[in-house]
C-alpha cells in the first residue's frame, strides 16, 4: 500500500536514514560545500522557467551556490518564526512576506499561550520580517516567480515550520512548482513536507534528528552584511565574495 504521507510530492531521499553509518558521510564542510552538493542533484532543473530562492540568513549562502552553479536566478523569500515568549527555543509558527502564516495549534495550546501573547509576539516578528524584506529589495527586484519553477532552499531543516511557510510563500507569488532542496532534514519531517512541495530534494535524512549545527564542520553565522554581499553577486558564474568565503572557511560552531 502506498504511503500517504508521500502521495503528494516526489521526494528525492539520498541519506542511508540510520546513524550508525560513518559519521563523516552525514557532515557538510559548510554552507558553501552543502550548495554544491545540492547543485550536483539538482542539474534537471537548469533553464529559464526555474529561479533559485533563498530563506535568509543561513540558506542565502546554500542557494548562492546552487545559483551560480546551474546559471539561474537569485532571489529571497524573507520567513520569521513565531517563538514562544518565555522559551525561545520553541517556535508555535511562522510568517512569511505576501501575509504567509502557519501555526501550530498543538505547541499554542500545550504553552498556554493568550491572544495578547500570540498577537505582540506576530506583530514583533512582522516588523523584523518588513525590516529585512526591505534590505533585500535594496538589491533590486526580485525575480519573478509567476508561470516559474521555484528551488526553495535553506541549510536545513529542523521543524519544518519554515519550510513550509517559505513554500507556501513561492506559491503565493505565482510559482507553478516548487522544489524544497535542503541539505539535511529528519527523515520523518521530510515526509510530512510532501505534503507542501511539488519535490523535495534532501541529501541526508537521519532517522534520529540532531542539532543542525552538528551537520556541519564549519557552521559560522550569516549576518545580514553576508546576505547583502551574496545578493549583490548574483550574476551568474561569479564567485562568492572573498572575505564571506574566508569566514566560512575559519573555525565554527559545528
Amino acid at each position: 500500500m502506498d504511503d500517504p504521507a508521500l502521495s503528494g510530492a516526489h521526494t528525492d531521499l539520498s541519506s542511508d536514514r540510520t546513524d550508525h553509518r560513518t559519521h563523516l558521510r552525514s557532515l557538510f564542510l559548510d554552507r558553501y560545500d552543502a550548495g554544491r552538493r545540492l547543485a550536483h542533484r539538482l542539474q534537471a532543473f537548469r533553464g529559464p522557467e526555474v529561479v533559485v530562492m533563498g530563506v535568509p540568513r543561513g540558506g542565502i549562502t546554500v542557494a548562492y551556490e546552487i545559483a551560480v552553479r546551474l546559471r539561474l536566478p537569485l532571489g529571497a523569500i524573507v520567513v520569521n518564526k513565531l517563538r514562544v515568549p518565555y522559551r525561545p527555543d520553541l517556535a508555535f509558527g511562522a510568517i512569511g512576506e505576501d501575509d504567509t502564516r502557519i501555526i501550530d495549534e498543538v505547541v499554542v495550546r500545550s504553552a498556554l499561550l493568550t491572544p495578547e501573547e500570540l498577537a505582540d509576539t506576530e506583530s514583533h516578528e512582522r516588523a523584523s520580517l518588513h525590516r529585512r524584506a526591505e534590505r533585500i529589495r535594496r538589491h533590486g527586484p526580485q525575480p519573478k516567480l509567476g508561470g516559474r519553477t521555484a528551488l526553495v532552499v535553506d541549510d536545513g531543516v529542523s521543524t519544518g515550520m519554515t519550510a513550509r511557510t517559505a513554500c507556501r510563500a513561492a506559491y503565493r507569488r505565482g510559482a507553478v512548482r516548487v522544489v524544497l532542496a535542503v541539505p539535511v532534514a529528519p527523515h520523518r519531517i521530510v515526509r510530512t513536507l510532501a505534503y507542501h512541495a511539488d519535490k523535495i530534494v534532501c541529501l541526508e535524512t537521519p532517522a534520529n534528528p540532531r542539532p543542525l549545527d552538528e551537520s556541519y564542520l564549519r557552521f559560522d553565522p550569516v549576518t545580514d552584511t553576508d546576505v547583502d554581499h551574496l545578493l549583490g553577486t548574483r550574476r551568474p558564474g561569479s564567485a562568492a565574495p572573498a572575505r564571506i568565503r574566508l569566514a566560512e572557511s575559519g573555525n565554527g560552531s559545528g
